[in-house]
């Protein structure tokens, strides 16, 4: 069985040359990593954090860590972070000020209008500029997760057109070439044998098993990008190639209902699909040992959790839960007539096609038949595969909410879930937001199943890479050479 943890199979590594570009690869369409708008791809999510830099940024471990600013202050009562912005420029040669960061920023903001992101930062009251260089966010109400939303790609500062770094981008082909910034040119002190310290990196966006069957060839030293649709994929990797790494991550793994019509126009109906799946064998074959699954919308034990919401049917066999759901489906063909048949969007890839198998018998256990159409084709189910951005309730509430627009949602979650965010006193809080997810799973709008799995493809010698609950992998530590 395959650890569901850092590593899956440690293999050793090919002997790179520490002076020759790094060959990344990340599973995705061609033309990905050079997306843009708010809504970014993982392709462009590596690309962007790489050029366009915000207040702060993620580590290789998943750390907020300095970037536009290079120190903080957050106030007692948690509503106001102060930045101290470093010296330096923008790509134009101008200087880095808190106003111009001030304009960057609000427009990173308006840019997000409509995203499940911009919900986690509808919190943000004020952006002020304090001196030269400090600027201060002021919030409604506290929220101890703003470093980490301010860290995301989307929240990258763009000027007159250009992000500050630290590494900058050219196109050759389907190729992104990205190159690291010399100090210099960034407003920084400068650093004696610059170009012997770091390396270029060329990445490129591929099918599933194209990247994999490059990356055993040699010709790829990371692969980015690995999902549950593409996972049987990894493996096929030589015993002398490299590493499956997985990241411990949680998030959205399920099913969105997004119709209302026929059978699924109620609830309880809804609830059936919920009740029927097999959750404890529904990645059998992907010889995942460690992956555990869910009936919770919200991923048990995070903080904020008040640990009062168990998994649902507790106590109940899964031979009684579908015998209930298939007495169910069976008064509602009698009342209705013909069949309850049911259409399910997902990607395509090998892992799906297992996971596609498996629904479908259990929906057919129940009555129900399980028709599996395109990802852009009209469906009555989608699967929701995200990866939590941070590890809160709120989160997950907000990415089911109906401003998301993801599929059928519950207002009654949304108002308790508004309450959470402006209750002052912690408790209430928490209380609020229990409350919006017994309401969610309560409509049953979207079908859990567990976590995400993310892997990804690294060779033994490449530094720079380290496994993580965020699925973050920035691409500047792989500029860097092993000594």
């Amino acid at each position: 069985m395959l650890p569901f943890a850092a590593a899956a199979l440690l293999l050793a590594g090919c002997g790179s040359n520490r002076d020759a570009d790094l060959s990344i690869a990340t599973i995705g369409a061609p033309s990905s990593p050079f997306d843009a708008g708010p809504r970014l791809s993982p392709a462009a999510q590596l690309t962007r954090a790489a050029t366009v830099e915000g207040l702060v940024a993620f580590d290789a471990e998943g750390r907020v860590v300095p970037a536009l600013a290079d120190r903080w202050i957050v106030t007692d009562d948690g509503a106001s972070y102060i930045f101290r912005l470093r010296d330096g420029v923008w790509r134009d040669g101008s200087a880095i000020t808190s106003q111009s960061a001030r304009t960057a920023l609000q427009q990173a903001i308006a840019a997000l209008k409509g995203t499940a992101l911009a919900i986690d930062l509808a919190q943000i009251s004020d952006i002020r500029v304090m001196a030269g260089r400090v600027i201060e966010i002021r919030l409604s109400q506290p929220n101890p997760d703003l470093l980490h939303l301010l860290a995301q790609p989307e929240m990258g500062l763009v000027h007159k057109g250009r992000g500050a770094g630290p590494m900058q981008m050219s196109r050759v082909s389907r190729t992104a070439r990205l190159t690291v910034i010399p100090p210099k040119e960034r407003g920084l002190p400068d650093i004696e044998d610059w170009k012997d310290r770091t390396r270029n990196l060329q990445l490129t966006a591929l099918p599933a098993r194209t990247a994999v069957e490059q990356f055993n060839r040699g010709e790829v030293d990371v692969l980015f990008g690995g999902r549950f649709e593409h996972f049987p994929n990894a493996r096929l990797v030589g015993i002398s190639r490299g590493t499956i790494q997985l990241d411990p991550v949680s998030g959205l793994f399920g099913l969105i209902v997004v119709s209302s019509q026929g059978f699924l126009a109620e609830a309880e109906n809804r609830e059936v699909i919920a009740m029927a799946i097999d959750r404890e064998n529904l990645l059998q074959q992907f010889g995942l040992d460690g992956w555990v699954p869910t009936t919770r919308v919200v991923a048990p034990g995070l903080d904020g959790d008040l640990g009062t919401i168990g998994e649902r049917w507790a106590g109940q066999s899964l031979e009684a839960r579908r015998g209930a759901a298939a007495a169910r489906v069976s008064r509602w063909k009698a009342k209705n007539g013909g069949e309850a048949r049911l259409r399910i969007a997902m990607p395509v890839g090998p892992g799906s096609d297992m996971v596609f198998d498996r629904l479908k018998a259990d929906f057919a256990l129940v009555g129900l038949d399980l028709a599996r159409v395109g990802e852009a084709s009209p469906a009555d189910l989608r699967l929701l595969d995200v990866v939590a951005r941070y590890g809160r309730p709120s989160w997950f509430l907000n990415q089911l909410s109906c401003a998301a627009k993801r599929g059928l949602c519950s207002s009654d979650a949304d108002q308790r879930a508004a309450e959470a965010r402006a209750a002052a006193d912690p408790a209430e809080r928490a209380a609020l937001l229990t409350e919006a997810e017994v309401e969610l799973t309560t409509a049953n709008v979207f079908i859990p199943f567990g976590a995400p799995i993310r892997w990804s493809l690294v060779r033994g010698d490449v530094a720079g890479f380290f496994v993580n609950r965020w699925n973050v992998h920035p691409l500047m530590p792989l500029a860097w050479p092993p000594k």
